[in-house]
């Protein structure tokens, strides 16, 4: 069966070109014919692993000229989701298999609300990959996958798919925990690389404000059912920022590109769900709106 991939930033990327050299069957799908004409210019796509450079012819459309659906990896930035998935929803099969490769929370109930026929499947990734220029990415270390289904444990036929093309991943009943956990992770960390134009090795200098910030959102997982995402979570991000010193945050590399921000899903989300909760976290609600306030000051907007 056919992999369709909408999305060719980092992760997107990863994924079709390693599906592609493993010999599955991969399409892209690009936003109009402008953005083919410039893939087909660029000759395919780009993966530079190791220092090497590898150009992966892979065939592409644009969503003008795509045909049925019946397995999509959605790739896109958690922002452009729903509108991606209300231009495709008419083209998935009735038993269309989704699966929803965003950052952060929200998206994803918004796109399994708008195709109720499809299967949505969540992933959380720990890859890390960086776009180099368009249609060109850098593999700069290897992570995990996990995939899962809230609303359906057995697992897909295609995970086959994933393990042939070196796709490193687990099927994870918890996957809703592991979303929360990796929110939890991006709240503490990313914000502040942006506030202090730091790599991620910076907040060592900061490890007072971390050591608060994760108290609150251990505060806010616990309120939200999410127990085990909370267990170990300071210990956890201090791990991150040694094991990353030297990157820079997702966050920090879209404010530094004069990029939207994916803020709304991520520390913004948490912030809307200690509200729902009646919990007040003032710390992480202060780092929201000093955030909010870089980036009017940057030009770039707050959702």
């Amino acid at each position: 069966m056919r992999w369709h991939i909408l999305g060719a930033g980092s992760l997107g990327s990863l994924w079709a070109a390693r599906l592609y050299r493993a010999g599955c069957d991969v399409e892209l799908i690009l936003r109009d014919q402008q953005r083919l004409a410039s893939y087909q210019s660029a000759g395919g796509l780009t993966l530079i692993e190791d220092n090497q450079p590898h150009c992966y012819p892979i065939p592409a459309v644009s969503i003008d000229d795509c045909g049925p659906i019946s397995r999509l990896l959605l790739a896109c930035k958690a922002y452009d989701a729903p509108t991606a998935i209300i231009q495709l929803a008419p083209l998935l099969a009735e038993d269309a298999e989704v699966i929803l490769l965003q950052n952060g929370l929200g998206s994803q109930e918004r796109v399994a609300a708008l195709i109720p026929q499809a299967r949505c499947i969540l992933a959380s990734s720990t890859e890390g990959a960086f776009r180099q220029a368009d249609f060109c990415t850098v593999f700069a270390g290897h992570g995990h996958t996990w995939l899962g289904d809230p609303l359906q444990s057995e697992p897909p036929t295609w995970l086959v798919d994933l393990q042939q093309s070196q796709i490193n991943h687990d099927w994870a009943e918890d996957i809703v925990s592991r979303l929360w956990r990796k929110l939890a992770l991006n709240c503490a960390i990313n914000p502040l690389t942006v506030l202090y134009d730091c790599r991620n090795g910076g907040l060592l200098e900061h490890q007072a404000e971390v050591a608060t910030l994760c108290h609150e959102l251990n505060q806010l997982l616990h309120a939200c059912g999410m127990s085990t995402a909370a267990t170990g979570l300071h210990e956890q991000v201090i791990r991150v920022i040694n094991a990353t010193a030297a990157n820079y945050s997702s966050m920090h590399q879209d404010v530094s590109q004069k990029r939207r921000t994916e803020i709304a899903y991520l520390i913004g989300y948490a912030c809307a769900a200690a509200e729902r909760q009646q919990l007040q976290l003032p710390h992480l609600n202060a780092l929201n709106e000093r955030l909010g306030q870089y980036l009017d000051a940057h030009g770039l907007p707050r959702h």
